[in-house]
């Protein structure tokens, strides 16, 4: 495998400023490619980042139009912006928390799906990698809004994928168990251990072994799978 499969194409990371999204940025720039990160947080460690909200219509459009025109091209998106929401039973939990959850995890990675897939047209090329949870398939107690739009990030996936079969662009999800990122900080401690739980292997997943993944799922090597979630959860789901 050569150390530079990325090399001359640009990748869109949402969310890059920290935790899996940032880890990927590192290891697909490593790897050749040229780095737009959109996220909340302000970066200057990459060719091209602007600071966003991804439920904001226009500013997802504009970044997009940024980063085509500034770097060449959009090969590959991953969207991996994110957000946890409050640790609550259903019936406890607040309309405006969970609409801020789907607005966030699902309307802001169908904004960013949506931007770019006219870019990628122009050269019939592209990967895009959603960053979908475990969550999105089991369902996690007390985890409602999060589990829902991790689930609705997998329609989104099978949907937009089998749209674009035809042409030279491959839309994934990655489901990964929970990583020890700063979005633990949004959990209460017995979320965490009931998550850590689950897991057969009895560990958290290394961020590198997600990385390793989405490095894959963006390359040119990932030519014959569309529409396709790929787990990494130790083993707590086999489907």
């Amino acid at each position: 495998m050569s150390e530079l499969r990325f090399k001359d194409q640009v990748a869109v990371i949402t969310g890059g400023a920290s935790g899996i999204g940032l880890a990927i940025a590192e290891q697909l720039q490593k790897e050749g490619a040229r780095i737009s990160i959109w996220d909340r947080a302000e970066t200057s460690s990459f060719a091209h980042s602007v600071k966003l909200d991804v439920t904001d219509e226009a500013a997802v459009n504009e970044a997009a139009a940024a980063a085509f025109a500034m770097l060449g091209r959009i090969d590959i998106l991953v969207a991996s912006a994110g957000i946890t929401g409050p640790t609550l039973p259903v019936v406890d939990y607040q309309l405006a928390d969970w609409r801020q959850v789907i607005e966030v995890n699902l309307v802001g990675a169908f904004l960013c799906n949506r931007a770019v897939v006219p870019y990628m047209l122009k050269h019939d090329y592209g990967r895009i990698i959603n960053i979908s949870s475990v969550a999105g398939k089991e369902g996690n107690p007390n985890a409602s809004a999060y589990s829902a739009s991790k689930a609705g990030l997998i329609g989104l996936t099978k949907s937009l994928g089998k749209e674009l079969a035809k042409t030279g662009i491959r839309v994934n999800a990655i489901t990964p168990a929970a990583a020890d990122t700063p979005i633990f900080e949004q959990m209460k401690p017995e979320h965490i251990a009931y998550m850590l739980s689950k897991i057969p292997m009895g560990r958290f997943v290394d961020i590198g072994e997600i990385t390793a993944m989405v490095a894959w799922m963006a390359s040119q090597e990932c030519s014959f799978t569309t529409g396709a979630v790929f787990d990494i959860t130790g083993g707590r789901s086999t489907y």
